[in-house]
C-alpha cells in the first residue's frame, strides 16, 4: 500500500514516471481495495512547502481542468470511483486523491496519461497476463513489481516494456544506473554509461570518401554468365515474394548492360515485411549462445558459395581483387559480430542502498536498415550482423543500383536456421518505401545510411512514435576495421535498468 501511494501520489502524480495503473492480484483485488482507500483517507492535502504535506497542488488551472473531464470520461465508460474523503483548501488548485476501478482495458483513462493524483485499477489472473495488461501501452518509462516471490519478480521484469523496473520499491535514482523510456516515452538516457554516451561522439569513425559515382564504363573484368536468366525476389517472412505491384526495373552492369530485372518494392511490400518481423520473435526469444550459433554457420555457408559471390560483384564492375576482398571480409564480420552475441552484456551499478541496480541488454525489436549505395554485400551484412546479434529482427532495403548481392543471400539465410521473419530483404527504390518504412508504427528503430535528403524524411516521419534514428549522410569505407566495432551494437540494444533491493 506504501509502495502505491509513493509510486501516484508523489508529487500529486504530475511526473512522467508515475505509476497511473495499478494491476492487482484478483484473489486479493478486494482487500487490497479496502486498505488503499483507508490509507487514502489519511493522505494530507495542501500547501506543498509544509514538510507535512502529502499530496500538494496541481500545476494550473488548466491541468486540473483535464484531470476533472478525463476522471468524468472514465466514470461514465463505467468506471467506479473512489475519492478521499478530505477538504480541499480553498486557495490553489488541488484534486482529492482518486482511485479509479472496474476499467477496461482500452478506456482512455488506461490508455492516455492523466498526469494528476489519479490511480487507475485493474485486476489479473496470472503473470502473464499482468504482463500483457502492463505493456498494452503507448509508453514505457517506467514499471514496479510488488512481490514476495522474489523469484517470479524477476521472471517479470524483463518482460516489461519499459526502461526502468523497481521492484519492491519505486523511485528510485542514482547518477550510476541510467534512467530513460522506451515506445513513446523516449528512447534517450540520464545517467550511467547509457546517459554518458548521449554526449559524446565515436572517437574513431570509419574512413570517409568521396561519394561513388555511377559507373558508365567497366572497372577491371566485366563477368559474364552462362546461366539462364533469374529473376530475383524479395525475401518476406522466410519467403521468397514477388513485390506486391508487379513492377520490376533494370539492374545494370557496369558496362550499362541489362543484367536482370528486379522487384519494384511499394508500401505493400514494407507493411507485410515488417508484419512478418514483428511476429517472428523465436529470433529475440533464443539465448545469445544460440544466435551466435546460427551467425557462426551463416558465415560458414556464405563461404561455401564465396566464389558466386564474387562473380556477382564482378558483374557490377568490381575486380577480381576486390570482389573477393569484399566477399572474404563479409564472412569475417559475420563472425565478428556473431563473437559479440554472447559478450556485449550489460552491468551491475552501485547505487547508495542495500540494492543491486542491474542494468539490461535487450533487443530493440524490429529494425528498419536503409543499405547505402557503397559495397553492395559488405555494406548490408555489416549492417544486418550486429543487429541480429542483439536478438532483432530486421527490415532490410537493399542497395538500389546493386540489389542482387543482397537478394542472393536470403538463399544463404534459409540453410542456415535463421528463423522465418528475422530477416526481411525489399529491393526498389528507397524514396517509394523510406515513408512508410519511417513512419511504420511497428517498427522499433530505424537506420538510415544515404543522402540528406533521406535522412531528413527519416526524422521527420519517425517523429510519429518517437522511434529510434541512427543516420549518417557521409559515404564510409566498410572495407576498414572501423567500420565494425561496438557503435553498432549499442544502437541495437535498449538498456533497461532493474533495481532489486536485498536484506531483512
Amino acid at each position: 500500500v506504501e509502495g502505491v501511494v509513493d509510486a501516484i501520489w508523489f508529487n500529486q502524480g504530475e511526473v512522467c514516471c508515475a505509476g497511473s495503473r495499478l494491476l492487482i492480484q484478483e484473489s486479493v483485488a478486494a482487500r487490497f481495495e479496502q486498505k488503499l482507500q483507508d490509507r487514502m483517507s489519511k493522505l494530507r492535502i495542501g500547501d506543498p512547502l509544509d514538510k507535512s504535506t502529502d499530496v500538494g497542488a496541481i500545476i494550473n488551472q488548466e491541468q486540473q481542468q483535464k484531470i476533472t473531464d478525463m476522471v468524468n470520461t472514465g466514470v461514465a465508460q463505467g468506471a467506479r470511483i473512489l475519492q478521499a474523503p478530505c477538504e480541499l483548501p480553498k486557495q490553489g488548485y488541488f484534486y482529492p486523491p482518486t482511485l479509479l476501478v472496474d476499467v477496461a482495458p482500452g478506456d482512455l483513462v488506461v490508455q492516455e496519461e492523466i498526469f494528476g493524483p489519479v490511480l487507475v485499477g485493474m485486476t489479473f489472473r496470472t503473470p502473464a497476463e499482468a504482463v500483457a495488461l502492463a505493456n498494452n501501452s503507448r509508453y514505457g518509462l517506467a514499471a514496479t513489481i510488488w512481490s514476495e516471490n522474489i523469484n517470479l519478480a524477476l521472471h517479470l521484469a524483463p518482460q516489461m516494456q519499459a526502461g526502468v523496473v523497481w521492484i519492491n520499491c519505486a523511485n528510485q535514482f542514482d547518477a550510476a544506473a541510467g534512467f530513460g523510456g522506451v515506445k513513446e516515452s523516449g528512447f534517450g538516457r540520464e545517467g550511467g554509461f547509457e546517459g554518458l554516451f548521449e554526449y559524446l561522439k565515436p572517437g574513431e569513425q570509419f574512413n570517409a570518401r568521396k561519394a561513388p559515382q555511377k559507373k558508365t564504363k567497366a572497372v577491371g573484368d566485366s563477368h559474364v554468365s552462362d546461366a539462364m536468366d533469374t529473376t530475383p525476389k524479395m525475401y518476406i517472412g522466410g519467403k521468397q515474394v514477388r513485390p506486391d505491384g508487379g513492377y520490376s526495373y533494370s539492374v545494370l552492369d557496369a558496362k550499362g548492360n541489362t543484367i536482370t530485372q528486379a522487384g519494384l518494392g511499394n508500401r505493400k511490400d514494407v507493411r507485410n515485411a515488417v508484419e512478418a518481423a514483428a511476429n517472428a520473435d523465436q529470433w529475440s526469444k533464443m539465448t545469445a549462445y544460440q544466435r551466435q550459433q546460427v551467425l557462426y554457420f551463416l558465415a560458414e555457408n556464405l563461404s561455401l558459395r564465396k566464389d558466386e559471390f564474387i562473380d556477382r560483384l564482378k558483374d557490377f564492375g568490381h575486380s577480381p581483387s576486390a570482389a573477393k576482398k569484399e566477399v572474404d571480409i563479409s564472412i569475417e564480420r559475420i563472425n565478428y559480430y556473431a563473437g559479440w552475441c554472447d559478450k556485449f552484456d550489460g552491468r551491475v551499478h552501485a547505487v547508495p542502498m542495500r540494492a543491486v541496480a542491474m542494468a539490461m541488454h535487450e533487443p530493440v525489436g524490429v529494425i528498419g536498415i536503409t543499405c547505402p549505395a557503397e559495397n553492395p554485400l559488405l555494406s548490408f551484412v555489416s549492417l544486418m550482423a550486429p543487429a541480429l546479434a542483439m536478438g532483432n529482427r530486421v527490415v532490410m532495403l537493399a542497395d538500389e543500383a546493386c540489389p542482387l548481392p543482397a537478394l542472393e543471400l536470403y538463399q544463404v539465410l534459409n540453410t542456415s536456421d535463421v528463423p522465418a521473419g528475422t530477416v526481411n530483404i525489399l529491393s526498389g527504390r528507397h524514396e517509394d518505401m523510406l515513408s512508410t518504412l519511417a513512419g511504420h508504427l511497428n517498427l522499433d528503430a530505424l537506420w538510415y545510411f544515404g543522402d540528406q535528403t533521406g535522412a531528413t524524411l527519416v526524422e521527420h516521419e519517425s517523429a510519429l512514435n518517437l522511434k529510434r534514428t541512427w543516420t549518417h549522410t557521409a559515404s564510409k569505407d566498410w572495407t576498414s576495421n572501423k567500420a565494425q566495432n561496438k557503435t553498432f551494437l549499442r544502437h541495437s540494444v535498449e538498456v533497461k535498468n532493474i533495481w532489486t533491493p536485498y536484506g531483512e
